[in-house]
């Protein structure tokens, strides 16, 4: 079972980070020094990814653009010397092999992952979805990748959350197979108190079979009226085996304000040159 492809959903409306969204891409809001969306590309690529689509809809061009190479720019920074710049400006490009298709309709993650099925073929694929920034060791995707393999099934990040973020995101019925890693048998959507089957939900990373877009033509809209990628996998892990992986990372959601400055406030640390000046100031700031 190899993983050669990943599908990542940006079609989104951004819009728990308006108004900065109501003209810029959300996915293209810069954490520190890049794109959002430039670390989820990260990810795959270091998780052994080589083919990449990202799920776009109207007004999302500049995600394209980026992932493009900028003759007119290139052409300025190396007549100026500034060949650092110009190698990571080249380097969006340069990662994979990206290609694009549009959600011509917001009908939920369900659908967007859905139109990756001509991109997709009848092989095994990642999903990455595009607010979650993840921060560990081993890459979550690979790590997804690793259990998927060696238990020829399909695989879902997870992670245990409070009963509120339950509510929020989803809950699974699983049990253990080993460290950190658990058979999956029912998952439902954002479910009230007494419907939860755990406090382990999904969180941003899928490795998924072909069989998925069979079962997600014929899923009809769930929760908030939208097909429901959760739902679709509902019915996936009653047909073949699939796993859950408490995914050794720390999670950015980058998709609401406090997420958002938090990833900006750990990767800005971390900075050779930022790092220093940022404890500093918040020194003088107490």
């Amino acid at each position: 079972m190899k993983v050669r492809k990943a599908v990542i959903p940006a079609a989104g409306l951004g819009t728990r980070m308006l108004p900065a969204t109501k003209s810029i891409p959300k996915e293209m809001l810069p954490i520190l020094d890049k794109p959002a969306i430039q670390y989820i590309v990260e990810e795959a690529v270091a998780s052994g990814i080589e083919d990449i689509l990202i799920i776009t809809n109207r007004g999302k061009g500049a995600i394209e653009d980026y992932f493009d190479y900028a003759p007119e720019l290139e052409v300025s920074l190396k007549h100026s010397n500034k060949m650092s710049t110009y190698e990571s400006v080249r380097h969006p490009a340069q990662m994979a092999n990206i290609f694009f298709v549009r959600q011509k309709e917001t009908k939920g993650l369900g659908h967007a992952v859905w139109c990756a099925k001509r991109f997709v073929g009848d092989e095994p694929f990642a999903v990455l979805l595009g607010d979650d920034i993840m921060v560990g060791e081993k890459p979550v995707t690979k790590q997804l990748i690793d259990a998927a393999e060696k238990y020829n099934a399909s695989a879902v990040g997870a992670q245990w959350v409070s009963d509120d973020a339950v509510e929020k995101y989803c809950s699974l019925k699983i049990e253990q197979l080993e460290d950190r890693i658990y058979r999956m048998f029912d998952v439902i959507e954002k479910p009230s108190p007494e419907k939860k089957f755990s406090n382990y939900a999904i969180l941003g990373r899928y490795v998924i079979k072909p069989e998925i877009f069979s079962i997600l033509e014929n899923t009809p809209p769930g929760h908030g009226g939208e097909i429901q990628l959760t739902d679709g996998l509902r019915t996936l892990c009653k047909q073949s085996d699939m796993v859950a992986v408490d995914f050794d990372a720390k999670r950015h959601d980058t998709g609401n304000l406090i997420g958002f400055m938090e990833a900006t406030m750990d990767f800005a640390i971390k900075h050779p040159e930022v790092g220093p000046w940022l404890r500093e100031y918040v020194k003088k700031m107490k």
